[in-house]
């Protein structure tokens, strides 16, 4: 590998914190810095604020060699290293309004306490121009100061899918570096080198384009999930199977197989807020997306499709009834429940008069914050415990536990014997030779729609 350097990261969410990691495993020396005092502490005593496969292993190896280090100080972590890597939450609003408050502070402090050179990067999702406000803010602190630095700032969007963010890490598809400074550029490929195994994997571009690179990468895979699930409703109709579909088109090599599963809709920090935030700034600029337009809605509808497939299989009569819920996360190996469908589900649910009996892996403690106490759910520590007493059973997050289930104990256990497959994981002819109703999306099975 390149040299050792000393880094900095402010932000300590699954981005920041797994980056932090894999840094500090190639060597690096890495300190990274939250404001969240509480969740400092519990890192610098190997406690993981959230759930990702295999981080907690290499945040204690890094600190057991001493090459990572935690802070809630801004004004240590400005110092520090000689590259600052920006990687705070960037929120937006219902209408897609982004809020860079927590970017500008990061430029401000360091603007404010930087005694060197050194070289900014905004590694957080934010829109076009960001970097150059952030260098607008840096600067106007050093001038406040009298100070004549010379601080760099580059883009490099992250391309980190919760569940397999270290993964992500350590073998990337792709290394985008915004950046025109050749120093810069010069930094951070040797940063990246114990990471990039072909030189074609690192994109050398102008700031801007890399800034809309990362929402242009999220907007297109939405555009496949829409897609998707739009087609599973045409096939129900006309009779066809959504997964003999995708294995149609996902040979093409102009399409390709990857993320063209039909579900129960996308969720997640980054799909649908990005999603959002491109359509409000292009919206700004004079040039709508109504591509995305349509994306977001049809979106919107999936996630309400189980719901409406269980009141199709009760004849409309789903008040009093008892539904096993397999699955709250976003997706599988996280514990993230920000724009679940399993919320809607919940609350579908629940508004209809039904109740619910649930079972996560890893989420429940974050679906409970959420949701509250209330009498017509139970959290159940075990996907069996979750069947019991229960009308019929619904999949809502692909976790490993649940992909090779008992169908004939199911079919022992449940009032109703019915499975609403919301990620088309289970073979259709096995559940119903199990003497189970299948209903999954798109199959062209019990769910067809009239």
């Amino acid at each position: 590998m390149g040299a050792r350097m000393k880094v900095s990261i402010f932000g300590a969410g699954y981005v920041g914190l797994s980056f932090a990691a894999c840094l500090a495993e190639a060597g690096h020396e890495v300190l990274c810095a939250d404001a969240d005092a509480a969740r400092i502490e519990g890192l610098q005593q190997g406690q993981m604020p959230l759930h990702e496969p295999g981080l907690e292993a290499l945040v204690a190896a890094g600190l057991a060699a001493s090459t990572l280090r935690f802070t809630a100080g801004a004004r240590v972590a400005s110092l520090y290293g000689e590259v600052l890597f920006i990687v705070v939450n960037t929120p937006a609003d219902a209408e897609g309004d982004v809020d860079l408050r927590h970017v500008m502070a990061v430029a401000r402090s360091i603007g404010r306490h930087r005694d060197r050179d050194a070289l900014v990067v905004c590694k957080s999702t934010a829109p076009v121009g960001t970097a150059e406000q952030v260098e607008a803010v840096l600067q106007d602190e050093l001038s406040q100061r009298g100070k004549a630095l010379r601080i760099a700032v580059a883009v490099n969007p992250e391309f980190l899918r919760e569940g397999s963010a270290v993964r992500d890490c350590r073998q990337p598809d792709r290394v985008v570096l915004g950046a025109a400074d050749p120093e810069a550029i010069d930094l951070l490929t040797r940063l990246y080198q114990p990471f990039v195994r072909d030189p074609k994997q690192l994109l050398v571009m102008d700031r801007r384009s890399a800034e809309l690179t990362k929402y242009a990468a999220n907007a297109m895979l939405a555009t496949r999930i829409s897609f998707m699930n739009e087609m599973a409703r045409v096939a129900e109709h006309a009779g066809a199977d959504i997964e003999m579909v995708r294995r149609g088109i996902g040979s093409d090599r102009r399409i390709g197989p990857d993320v063209l599963q039909a579900g129960a809709g996308y969720g997640g920090s980054c799909l649908a807020k990005d999603v959002r935030a491109l359509r409000h700034a292009a919206d700004r600029e004079g040039c709508p997306l109504r591509i995305l337009t349509a994306v977001e809605a049809a979106n919107h509808e999936q996630k309400g499709r189980l719901f409406d497939l269980m009141t199709h299989h009760f004849e409309g009569n789903i008040a009093n009834k008892t539904i096993a819920l397999w699955g709250l996360a976003f997706k599988p190996d996280t514990d993230d429940m920000r724009d679940a469908p399993s919320l809607v589900l919940l609350e579908r649910l629940w508004a209809a008069g039904a109740r619910v009996r649930v079972h996560d892996p890893a989420t429940m403690p974050n679906a409970r914050a959420i949701v509250g106490e209330r009498g017509d759910v139970q959290w159940c520590e075990t996907p069996e415990e979750a069947l019991q007493g229960a009308d019929v059973l619904a999949l809502v997050t692909e976790w490993p536990v649940f992909r090779r289930p008992d169908f004939a104990r199911i079919a022992n256990t449940l009032k109703a014997p019915a499975i609403f497959d919301g990620r088309n994981i289970y073979d259709a002819a096995e559940v119903e030779a199990a003497g189970i109703a299948y209903y999954g999306i798109g199959r062209g099975r019990s769910s067809v729609l009239r």
